[in-house]
């Protein structure tokens, strides 16, 4: 890979993690301190002259002075090569995260009202947490199903937007194992509602966890699929629950959210916005994951992500079972 390389982490950023991580902090660090260099340069002088060239007194009337074409030579070539250097600085990092290695694992990525899902080439998806092999180069695949965001983790050092109708790609090569914070860098809004002051969803919970771990544990991780099936149902609905960010809008307790609460919700009856009604079962509530506009209850706005082709048919099934566990 072409470019500087940095020895040692940067003073002002995270942890350097990927292989493009001391690109982009060479590039910080030089336009930081050059900048402060020319800076002072500048500054330091004027301070002086202004001091020493001061009126002292009335009348005193200020010498001629006449240009210096050498010294304005000076202060325009300079700052030309310094904005040349800079340039060139800027340009190797952005041009190494802007084309991925042809052996990249691919993962496609779906962004939505708040919350991350990967989904690997043999079909594995995992909600909230993207696995993957240290010093192996990662491509992800991006789209959004309803607004704008942005996929960052700060320790790689790479950023991109997740948009609707469009596909957009960043890509990575992990430098060590442990989990990351993914965040997204683009308000995507609020739950509507009364929102608890404690429970605020929304965009400042869109966060989901890169886990970098050994090649052989990755390798043995995507053989199983990412589920321990020796786990009951309800307790993997759990996960997931917890994985895919529900509870931004549906509450365990009672509390009215963004969306129904599911204490006590299944086998009861609810009034769908049309005036029917219908009972919560193992089939309606397939339905409102998979396909949740068809039958919006009473009293709430049609919000709620779709999630058919992102969960399969065992993690939907252990949705409901954790569902009906909620008593």
């Amino acid at each position: 890979m072409i470019g500087p390389k940095v020895a040692i982490d940067s003073f002002w950023l995270p942890k350097q993690s990927s292989t493009l991580a001391p690109q982009v902090d060479f590039a910080w660090d030089f336009v930081l301190y050059t900048s402060t260099i020319f800076f002072l340069l500048l500054m330091i002088p004027t301070f002086y002259f202004v001091m020493k060239y001061r009126r002292k007194k009335e009348g005193e009337v200020t010498s001629a002075i006449d240009h210096s074409t050498r010294i304005e030579v000076v202060w325009t070539v300079i700052p030309l090569f310094v904005l040349i250097a800079l340039f060139f600085v800027g340009l190797t990092p952005y041009v190494n995260a802007s084309v991925a290695p042809a052996n990249a694992l691919e993962v496609q990525v779906t962004a939505q009202k708040w919350s991350w899902s990967f989904r690997y080439p043999n079909g594995t998806t995992s909600p909230g947490k993207l696995i993957v092999p240290k010093g192996k180069p990662v491509r992800l695949v991006m789209s959004a199903t309803d607004v704008l965001h942005s996929f960052y983790v700060a320790e790689f050092r790479v950023k991109q937007d997740a948009i609707p109708g469009q596909y957009t790609s960043l890509w990575f090569e992990p430098t060590q194992t442990g989990d990351y914070v993914v965040q997204c860098a683009e308000y995507c809004g609020a739950p509507e509602g009364d929102i608890p002051s404690d429970k605020p969803g929304g965009h400042s919970d869109m966060l989901a966890t890169v886990q970098v771990v050994e090649e052989q544990a990755f390798k043995d991780w995507l053989e199983t699929g990412g589920e321990d099936k020796s786990v009951p149902p309800a307790e993997r609905g759990k996960k997931l629950f917890a994985q895919w960010g529900c509870s931004a809008c549906h509450s365990l307790d009672g509390t009215k959210l963004a969306g129904p609460t599911l204490k006590g919700a299944f086998g009861r009856e609810e009034e769908l916005a049309d005036g029917s009604k219908v009972k919560i079962d193992e089939n309606y509530i397939s339905e409102s994951i998979l396909n949740p506009n068809a039958k919006v209850v009473k009293g709430f706005a049609p919000i709620m992500p779709v999630f058919q082709g992102q969960l399969q048919q065992p993690q939907v099934e252990a949705l409901i079972a954790f569902i009906k566990e909620q008593k």
